[in-house]
């Protein structure tokens, strides 16, 4: 099939992008930059040995989604969005514009060019706090930050077009916590500026380029007091993308599902992983805790593994090993070729 992924020079999108070359699709890339690199998509093309299409622009352009789909796309994966949480708090109408705007944008233009297959990149965040866990698809959703309400919204849109149109499908896909890189080192979490996830953070210390950790908070009611997170390896997200696919080809309506390993992980369990597989200290101070995180939030995947045939594959060890080899290898990210 004929896929355009927008976002798809970010760190999730590239590696769906290696997913899908490797299963025989042809791959259009629609990316503005602000959180990607054009030289990933070169690399994904080393990997492969196969050419992506590039339009550099902006979801929110039509002009810019006409020149993606010109010669025309049978699905569309949509990644494309801001996404780091405390940044949404200090430019909420920002994050609304892009994300919840860009996705209108988006289901315009595939009604349009009669598109009518979606994947979208959701998020665990849309769990806000949550009542139990591990956490189903039937858990109640709300947002405690502009970024979780953010991808409310464009869940809600994407199922009102749903609803307005039967001949179309779309797969709602609610990540938990990604991390590592592909086994190659060549391509890999290269966050713009101060990381806001925990591993980036982890792995930019053990490589030099911060001094230390901190840690948000160490008297949670957990074994050792910081908080638990399903983390999940990012290419097996990427292959749970080309499964949602073409689950997409074959239903109708819309679909929603939890992407996790389904096995939490503490702050310092994962600390502790990072310093054997790497063989470098990671210095780290235990600070309060964070507003609006919580204590343990892990999936519950049984859906996606038994509707789209999905499991995660790989352990926490592979994780840490897969992200230090591309940091090592890449110290200072896509900025060292």
């Amino acid at each position: 099939m004929k896929i355009l992924v927008t976002g798809g020079a970010g760190y999730i999108g590239s590696h769906t992008c290696v997913a899908l070359l490797e299963a025989g699709h042809q791959v259009t890339v629609l990316d503005n930059l602000c959180n990607g690199s054009e030289v990933a998509l070169l690399r994904v093309g080393e990997i492969t040995g196969k050419a992506i299409a590039f339009v550099q622009g902006d979801v929110r352009n039509q002009a810019d989604l006409s020149r993606a789909f010109a010669g025309g796309i049978d699905a569309v994966i949509h990644f494309a969005a801001l996404k780091a949480v405390g940044e949404s708090c200090e430019q909420p109408l920002r994050y609304f514009d892009n994300n919840i705007g860009g996705t209108i944008s988006l289901l315009q233009a595939m009604q349009s060019h009669g598109a009518r297959r979606l994947v979208f990149s959701s998020s665990a965040t849309v769990y806000g706090q949550p009542e139990r866990v591990p956490v189903d698809e039937r858990a109640p959703v709300g947002a405690s930050n502009p970024y979780g309400r953010s991808k409310l919204v464009m869940e809600d849109l994407i199922r009102d077009w749903c609803a307005a149109r039967p001949d179309v499908s779309a797969l709602l896909l609610r990540y938990f916590n990604p991390v590592g890189a592909h086994p190659s080192g060549r391509i890999g979490e290269d966050p713009h500026g101060v990381p806001n996830n925990l591993m980036p953070y982890i792995a930019q210390v053990a490589v030099g380029r911060r001094v230390r950790l901190q840690v948000f908070g160490g008297d949670y009611s957990t074994p050792d007091g910081t908080g638990i997170r399903d983390y999940l390896h990012v290419v097996d997200l990427a292959e749970a993308h080309v499964k949602a696919l073409d689950h997409a080809v074959n239903v109708t309506g819309c679909h929603v599902f939890n992407l996790g390993t389904g096995r939490g992980y503490s702050v310092l369990e994962l600390i502790h992983a990072f310093v054997k597989a790497s063989g470098r200290d990671v210095p780290y101070i235990i600070g309060a805790r964070r507003a609006g995180d919580v204590a343990d939030l892990s999936a519950d995947p049984s859906r996606a593994n038994s509707k789209l045939g999905w499991q995660a594959s790989h352990d926490l060890e592979a994780m840490c090993a897969d992200t230090w080899r591309w940091q090592s290898q890449n110290p200072d990210g896509y900025n060292r070729m």
